[in-house]
């Protein structure tokens, strides 16, 4: 803890103090780079939380892109971001969180009020909008966070409203890439039940008691899954090809878990 500790001081903090009003004008005068930033960010944000990511398969890049995935954890943010270059959909709660909010905004998040359902299309519009310039998407689509042992139902309301969206926009041939992430050792030994209920995010806990959990707990070592990317066009099931995404990330999950090697991707 100490060290970690010093490192906020003396390392992740200048930066921030550096990097907040540079990412801002990267922002506003919008360059093509303004990803860089925030990937090194993610990156030194493992090391102050002690998250030892390992990747595995590849994310799609130059083509629209959306990322489907399960989700345990606020840390899976940093661990996404430190191996890839997407923007994050998030509740509109997020947005209103102290320095969380700006940071989400630096990273071009897309906000969506989950309490109103018209607000689906604007969200929509905006993951469309950015996908079809050739960048990522990525929407936990289990629509929460749960203890990561099992992937609850993915959502397919915002996948098909997206869909339509991208099209919208223009995106000639849109990807949808199942991804997984799975905590899978604490300080070098196996994940239990009880050890992945010091990692995840569930209702029981505060936001300050996970906090506390995450910044005073051991090594984790994180592996992030890409799955094979399929096209989504105009006249696909939104419902199948979600629930295909659905069954990929699941399949996926429960190998990591248990230490074993990945399906191969159907072609």
């Amino acid at each position: 803890m100490i060290l970690r500790v010093l490192f906020f001081l003396f390392i992740f903090l200048p930066f921030l103090i550096l990097v907040i009003p540079v990412q801002l004008l990267i922002n506003a005068l919008r360059l093509p780079f303004w990803n860089v930033l925030p990937r090194l960010f993610h990156r030194l944000g493992c090391v102050f939380l002690g998250l030892r990511v390992t990747m595995v398969g590849q994310p799609a890049t130059g083509r629209p892109t959306l990322l489907v995935s399960n989700h345990i954890s606020w840390t899976d943010i940093i661990a996404i971001g430190s191996v890839a270059d997407v923007t994050f959909v998030a509740k509109r709660e997020v947005g209103e969180w102290f320095f969380v909010g700006m940071m989400a905004r630096l990273q071009k998040t897309i906000f969506v009020d989950r309490t109103r359902r018209s607000d689906a299309g604007r969200t929509a519009h905006e993951m469309g909008a950015h996908m079809a310039g050739g960048n990522a998407v990525l929407l936990f689509a289990e629509g929460q966070s749960d203890i990561g042992t099992h992937v609850l139902p993915f959502r397919s309301a915002l996948v098909g409203a997206a869909q339509h969206a991208m099209l919208d926009a223009g995106a000639s041939e849109v990807m949808i890439q199942p991804l997984t992430i799975a905590y899978t050792r604490l300080q070098g030994l196996p994940v239990g039940r009880t050890e992945r209920s010091l990692i995840a995010w569930i209702k029981s806990k505060s936001v300050k008691q996970n906090i506390r959990e995450i910044l005073g707990g051991p090594v984790k070592d994180v592996t992030v899954a890409f799955g094979a990317p399929r096209p989504l066009r105009e006249t696909d099931n939104r419902k199948l090809v979600t629930k295909a995404a659905e069954n990929d990330v699941r399949a996926m999950l429960v190998a990591l878990n248990r230490g074993r090697p990945l399906p191969v991707p159907a072609e």
